[in-house]
């Protein structure tokens, strides 16, 4: 009886640390406290779908604000280049329907492709017939993608690697993404490509990512960006570029639950207590109020460990919101408990 020969799909080189580790358990802990409502945030959905897609064309050099890809998707007249415009219309196209797409499939990804280029790149929609390289500001060459021959197979190679591997997908879509940009598999648009993959791995881990603007932070730390793929390219290990995307998705998270806070300050507290509160107070509640909405109520040290503010300043701002009946208090002492008053 003759033995199975079976290829081994290659796995990427990358290598998993502790800040990994720790970064995933608070990207998860985030996911928990931010509530996208279906009814409540449609409005929110669309502005973090536009924000995303500026954010992303706009590390690729599209020349249009944020106010102009607003309009150019609201369907207003907009003065710019025509080319630019044109990105702004297929981006937008193109994140309506790749989240219906397979993650592993390599006819989803050309067909990606093609709707954020299409009438913009004679190769839309198919893998690039040259030679690429990425040049620097100086013109050097920082780094020549795979030879096209080889372009197919091993798109083809890490979309099944990434089907069948368990590790967890948080770090799975940030190799991935590095793979991507790596192989350089078409002639425009990889970068493009690699955050949308991403963002369509990460999606069907939790749907939350179909949404959330995760370019918005890279457009923001763009030269991080590229030292991050620089380094990764150097050491064959895509261990820090994991890093960087994974912190960029936390402080988006962060920024995302800030602004949700914000908002429900407004919900939280009269306008008679908002205007009795000095901006380091009125941070203070953002930073307690989802654990007091969760649990009920709070003690002293909690707060501490939540707000990072000194213990005596932290007893101050809850005799406050005490005294302006937006907490009442049980207990004595170590003992002491704040609620939320009805």
């Amino acid at each position: 009886m003759g033995e199975k020969n079976e290829e081994k799909v290659m796995k990427p080189p990358f290598t998993i640390t502790e800040k990994m580790i720790n970064l995933i358990v608070e990207i998860t802990e985030k996911i928990t406290r931010v509530e996208i409502e279906k009814e409540r945030n449609l409005h929110l959905r669309k502005t973090n779908r536009i924000r995303s897609i500026h954010s992303s064309l706009a590390i690729e050099q599209n020349s249009l604000s944020l106010e102009q890809v607003t309009d150019v998707i609201n369907g207003k007249l907009v003065i710019g280049d025509l080319e630019d415009i044109r990105e702004v219309q297929n981006a937008y196209q193109a994140y309506g329907k790749v989240f219906q797409l397979s993650p592993y499939s390599v006819k989803g990804f050309l067909t990606a492709h093609k709707l954020l280029t299409q009438d913009l790149l004679r190769e839309s929609g198919a893998f690039r017939m040259g030679d690429v390289g990425v040049y620097d500001a100086e013109g050097k060459v920082i780094h020549v993608g795979a030879r096209p021959q080889y372009v197919n197979g091993l798109i083809s190679d890490l979309f099944t690697w990434a089907k069948e591997a368990t590790v967890h997908e948080l770090i799975k879509s940030c190799v991935v993404h590095f793979e991507i940009e790596m192989i350089h598999p078409f002639p425009d648009g990889n970068g493009r490509m690699g955050r949308l993959w991403q963002n369509l791995i990460l999606s069907q881990w939790h749907p939350i990512f179909e949404w959330i603007p995760i370019e918005t932070i890279i457009y923001a730390n763009q030269q991080k960006y590229y030292d991050a793929l620089g380094e990764g390219d150097k050491a064959n290990d895509s261990q820090v570029f994991i890093e960087f995307i994974l912190d960029v998705i936390s402080q988006t998270l962060s920024d995302i639950e800030n602004q949700e806070l914000s908002d429900k300050l407004s919900d939280i507290l009269s306008d008679k207590v908002l205007d009795k509160l000095n901006d380091k107070e009125k941070d203070f509640v953002r930073k307690i109020y989802p654990h007091l909405k969760e649990n009920k109520e709070i003690g002293n040290s909690k707060a501490v460990q939540l707000s990072d503010i000194p213990s005596a300043t932290v007893r101050r701002y809850l005799k406050k919101l005490v005294e302006l009946e937006v907490l009442t208090s049980k207990g004595e002492n170590r003992n002491r408990k704040y609620l939320l008053k009805d």
